[in-house]
């Protein structure tokens, strides 16, 4: 599951720097996860959705969020594959045309009151977390392991632009988000045939993990360039698939996975640059990270 969302931060909550603004990007585990960024971690409301028509207050944030989204646009319906029509680039239209209508209609009567101020979308936090459905779409075609890290380059390729995208319109740092284990999930594999030789020792799929490391690694290479690339730009890249994958490791010991899985990348412990969430908006006068250096990202994990 993949969401483009994003949340403010109200201006009551001063136990939280002044500048901080949330926008939440590509946000894993759905309703679920973006209500614990937004919501009980921060004392927010919870997010309206921005396909909802009724009873809708923006002023604290927007999900734009779809079940099985992707970043490439697939060439199946939903009812053949289970990809969302909407991927990231109609993400990205949906988040532009909310942004330009949002200038202009909150000076209109009561909408001020309900929409984000201009100000917000360049003191935002905007998060990625997709490219999962990416993955296991190709299996659904009967694709290799080999044929689909064939086309992880253009998928990143993709999201890769994204971020340009954003940056464009202001965006100045990102939360980016790698892929998940996704030999673990259960409907991989219940869905596509692995031998018991292919299981690793807490039963997941190793040539479907394989394949997320492989992505995960391309990742980290595309988010070095974004850097260079986009001068202005702060982007933390999130080590999820190593949370991830010791929840799984540990499944009788943990209950409420999505909390325990947003404590751990919330502290900053498996990110690049290290830092914790609440600080992931603070600047340098350049638009750069406060003196955080990039460390290379957990293995033992990663490469179980």
């Amino acid at each position: 599951m993949a969401n483009l969302s994003y949340s403010l931060l109200e201006k009551e909550q001063r136990t939280l720097p002044l500048q901080y603004r949330l926008y939440q990007g590509i946000v894993l585990y759905g309703d679920h996860f973006q209500r614990l960024v937004c919501s009980e971690s921060f004392g927010l409301p919870y997010l309206s959705a921005y396909l909802d028509s009724v009873g809708l207050n923006f002023s604290h944030g927007a999900n734009f969020a779809t079940a099985g989204s992707t970043i490439r646009r697939q060439n199946t319906t939903i009812f053949q594959s289970g990809a969302s029509p909407i991927s990231l680039d109609v993400q990205l239209v949906q988040f532009s045309e909310f942004h330009t209508r949002s200038k202009i209609i909150s000076k209109q009567g009561v909408f001020h009151k309900l929409l984000p101020k201009e100000d917000y979308f360049s003191k935002a936090l905007y998060t990625f977390d997709i490219g999962q459905n990416d993955l296991t779409a190709g299996y659904k075609l009967n694709l290799t392991t080999e044929q689909i890290k064939a086309y992880v380059p253009d998928v990143l390729l993709q999201l890769s632009e994204a971020v340009k995208r954003l940056y464009d319109q202001g965006g100045r740092t990102f939360w980016i988000h790698n892929t998940g284990p996704v030999g673990c999930l259960p409907y991989v594999l219940d869905r596509f045939l692995t031998s018991a030789t292919q299981l690793d020792k807490y039963g997941c799929g190793s040539p479907f993990n394989e394949v997320a490391q492989y992505f995960n690694q391309r990742l980290k290479d595309v988010v070095i360039q974004l850097r260079k690339q986009l001068p202005l730009a702060a982007i933390t890249y999130v080590d999820v698939y190593s949370v991830k994958y010791t929840l799984i490791s540990q499944a009788k010991k943990l209950e409420a996975a999505n909390r325990w899985i947003f404590q751990q990348i919330a502290s900053g412990s498996f990110s690049d640059p290290p830092l914790p969430l609440k600080m992931a908006c603070h600047l340098s006068k350049d638009g750069a990270m406060n003196k955080f250096r990039p460390v290379r990202m957990r293995s033992d994990i990663a490469n179980t």
